[in-house]
């Protein structure tokens, strides 16, 4: 079965933002940019949670998009974090997104406020019906505070343009409900969770930890849809430990700032309230890494 979304199969990375003293560093975006281009990845999704965008300006998360976008230059597919807890919001940034060229939206569920299933309906019904543009809605109730139900998710199917989920309940039966429910495409939004959710029909990930070993993450995603099951088990094990440091260490994008930082890769600044890994962390973060044979 060929699903809404299956264009965005595969392997696409939530980028950081890069800092240096408080402000954009667009050259370092730039060479990120260049650095998933090379490693073969599918789809590039800047000012998502990973890039920090609860705390950019407005200004600051168009001008991303528009960056990344551009250095992109249609060589690989762009997914602008586009959501806000504001209906108004989120539909200015994704009109913005289409204008500067990205290929989709994705869009978080709103935050804070836990509407109704009827009221996320709405939300994204609102922005499908003004912008035309693919929508992934990412369901990450751990952050959000209220889950998109699979029967919302059903409704919001129906929509033309709403081609994608971002799963990131935790749940293997509330994505089996929605692969089987919609043909809709799903996509993991935990990297750890990954061949599981292949497994049940996900069509591949967006994910943190490529940021650094992209060609890790294609390894693992490439062989299981080749059918080489126990080639993608034993790079789901090799992975895992560095996947669990990400989720586990502090919250997103903490340690995976921290290991780029490592790697001479990013200054590693956060923005308030984001703080940078203590020192007990970060040598926790050094070990795996040095054991991933990265660093």
């Amino acid at each position: 079965m060929t699903r809404k979304g299956s264009a965005f199969a595969g392997v696409s990375v939530a980028l950081v933002t890069p800092f240096r003293d408080g402000e954009l560093d667009l050259q370092a975006l730039r060479a990120q940019v260049e650095f998933q281009i090379a490693a073969g990845t599918a789809c590039l999704c800047p000012v998502g949670t990973t890039g920090e965008s609860p705390t950019l300006s407005h200004d600051e998360h168009e001008r991303v998009i528009s960056e990344v976008v551009q250095a992109a230059a249609g060589r690989v597919k762009v997914m602008a974090g586009t959501g806000s807890n504001s209906t108004r919001e989120a539909l200015r940034l994704t009109r913005w997104a289409a204008q500067a060229g990205a290929d989709a939206a994705l869009m978080v569920a709103p935050y804070y406020n836990k509407p109704t299933q009827e009221g996320f309906y709405q939300h994204f019904r609102a922005v499908a019906e003004e912008v035309d543009l693919p929508i992934c809605v990412y369901n990450i109730p751990g952050r959000t505070g209220k889950n998109i139900e699979p029967e919302t998710i059903a409704r919001l199917a129906e929509l033309a343009n709403v081609t994608m989920v971002k799963e990131a309940t935790g749940s293997l039966d509330q994505a089996s409900q929605v692969l089987a429910t919609t043909n809709l495409t799903v996509l993991s939004g935990d990297d750890s969770l990954t061949l599981p959710l292949l497994a049940v029909g996900a069509e591949g990930v967006i994910s943190v930890v490529a940021n650094i070993i992209p060609g890790d993450m294609l390894q693992l995603v490439e062989a299981f849809r080749a059918g080489q099951v126990a080639a993608a088990q034993q790079a789901h094990l090799r992975l895992f430990p560095l996947c669990r440091d990400m989720l586990g260490l502090a919250t997103n994008p903490i340690p995976i700032k921290a290991a780029m930082k490592l790697l001479g890769r990013d200054t590693g600044e956060l923005r308030l309230p984001m703080t940078p890994l203590d020192p007990a962390g970060e040598a926790s973060l050094r070990q795996t890494l040095e054991r991933f044979g990265v660093l």
